[in-house]
């Protein structure tokens, strides 16, 4: 063999084996891409703009949007992705909603830069056409897929579910609202007729995981944590649901230090949290996707909003 042959040779011994080396370097050898993703949320806020009076109650100094704020934007800028959403009853309870109807609660809703948020019994209290003005003042839309407003002021006014796109995640998001029949007084909420809520509920998740292609599936839920009857609780609703991850609870003013898992119908975890009331936590669940493989929650914890 001549010096040009086994020159030739060794060439195609290199290429060839770059070659291999090179077709395998995005499968074989690249790391899978992980994309983290924060969830904060409130419920059942009622009103509560300031924090808590230095009375030497419980909760004395405790809460206010001042410091949510300031909590929101620090972890904001420690976190690449983050979602705020709230699951109702932002108004009554203090004497702003009483002199305001409600504003206030909203514009500052829109300065911490919420999400999207849900439809509460308590967000009623001031009828519909009050609804209707503080609303269109949101900046942020009212997720709510099992109250019919068509023959209501408030019809075209409320979406079922959105999709929100993070880092090539798709979250899909909507809400449910509680039964207004006994609760609500009728004049308040006039002919919005009431869905079931676990039928419209997984009939919603299937589109947003199946139509829409959502990554991750939230439901923002005014239906309560729990009771000691039938009626249908947020436990119930995700033992009996299909394609939800997490549910984001309020109107029972349940506090949980970290967010339960309960089994749906397939056998699978679904993710429940609720922080009180007042303002005084704010929820925060850690998720973490990658590609090709199941997601995580890394952590979930409900952050002490005080000084």
């Amino acid at each position: 063999m001549d010096a040009s042959q086994s020159s030739r040779r060794q060439f195609l011994k290199v290429f060839g084996t770059a070659a291999v080396v090179g077709s395998l370097a995005p499968e074989v050898w690249a790391k899978p891409k992980t994309t983290s993703l924060t969830i904060l949320h409130t419920n059942d806020v009622h009103s509560r703009l300031e924090p808590f009076p230095m009375d030497g109650s419980r909760n004395a100094g405790r809460g206010g949007i001042v410091r949510r704020a300031t909590l929101i934007e620090q972890i904001r800028n420690e976190q690449p992705n983050v979602l705020l959403f709230d699951a109702g009853d932002i108004f009554q309870g203090t004497p702003y909603f009483n002199v305001y109807k409600g504003e206030p609660e909203i514009l500052a809703m829109n300065r911490m830069g919420y999400d999207g948020g849900t439809i509460g019994n308590h967000d009623f209290d001031g009828g519909m056409d009050n609804m209707v003005t503080q609303f269109g003042k949101a900046a942020f839309p009212f997720l709510i897929a099992n109250y019919d407003f068509k023959n209501t002021a408030m019809n075209g006014r409320t979406e079922p579910y959105r999709v929100f796109k993070k880092d090539g995640l798709r979250i899909g998001v909507f809400g449910l609202g509680i039964q207004p029949e006994g609760l609500i007084t009728k004049e308040l909420y006039r002919e919005t007729r009431y869905l079931d809520p676990i039928e419209v509920g997984n009939e919603v998740a299937a589109t947003l995981r199946n139509d829409k292609k959502c990554d991750y599936v939230i439901c923002l839920s005014h239906l309560g944590y729990q009771y000691n009857d039938k009626t249908v609780s947020d436990r119930v609703f995700a033992s009996r649901s299909r394609n939800i991850d997490l549910i984001i609870g309020g109107h029972t003013h349940t506090f949980l230090d970290a967010p339960v898992n309960v089994l749906n119908q397939d056998g699978l975890p679904v993710l429940i949290n609720q922080v009180g009331f007042a303002g005084i936590y704010l929820g925060r669940i850690d998720l973490m996707f990658e590609r090709g493989k199941a997601k995580m929650a890394t952590e979930g914890k409900a952050v002490d909003v005080k000084s």
